[in-house]
């Protein structure tokens, strides 16, 4: 399993992706302009060579937003998003952010769960977020990234 900044040479796979996996995928044009123009945080991640997946994050001044995780079925449920979930703290922190953000279909347990699992709480709602059946978003809170992975610095040593 190989995690690796994502660049123009993974914008194709990156929207297969996105048709892959969600309802409403984003324009390859979008994708384009916020990994390439933008210089948004964007990881792939790989098995034997073939991107399995991808996650991407926007800077907003202290702030981490994720924007979409997304893995093939078939390779879901084996431990790739919680990698890139990883990946995504690890440069948040280094980037100087303590808090991060997401927006998540309230339907999306699996997803729920593996926010969950990195501390993340649900603190508000989205009404009608989804564009294609108003679903709603729950809006979940990550904080405190910088004590978390000092402690965690001072557990390696």
């Amino acid at each position: 399993m190989e995690v690796i900044r994502a660049d123009v040479s993974y914008i194709s796979e990156i929207y297969q992706l996105e048709q892959d996996c969600f309802k409403t995928p984003w324009p390859l044009e979008v994708l384009y302009e916020d990994i390439c123009v933008n210089h948004n945080i964007y990881f792939v991640i790989k098995e034997n060579g073939r991107v399995v997946g991808y996650a991407g994050m926007w800077m907003i001044l202290d702030e981490a937003h994720i924007n979409n995780i997304c893995i093939r079925r078939e390779f879901r449920k084996k431990g790739y998003a919680h990698r890139l979930m990883e990946r995504l703290i690890e440069e948040a922190y280094a980037l100087g952010a303590d808090s991060m953000t997401l927006e998540v279909r309230v339907s999306n347990f699996r997803a729920i769960n593996l926010y969950k699992d990195f501390d993340f709480e649900i603190e508000g709602v989205r009404k009608g977020y989804y564009a294609d059946n108003k679903e709603d978003a729950f809006i979940m809170w990550k904080q405190g990234i910088k004590r978390e992975m000092e402690m965690l610095k001072m557990e390696y040593k």
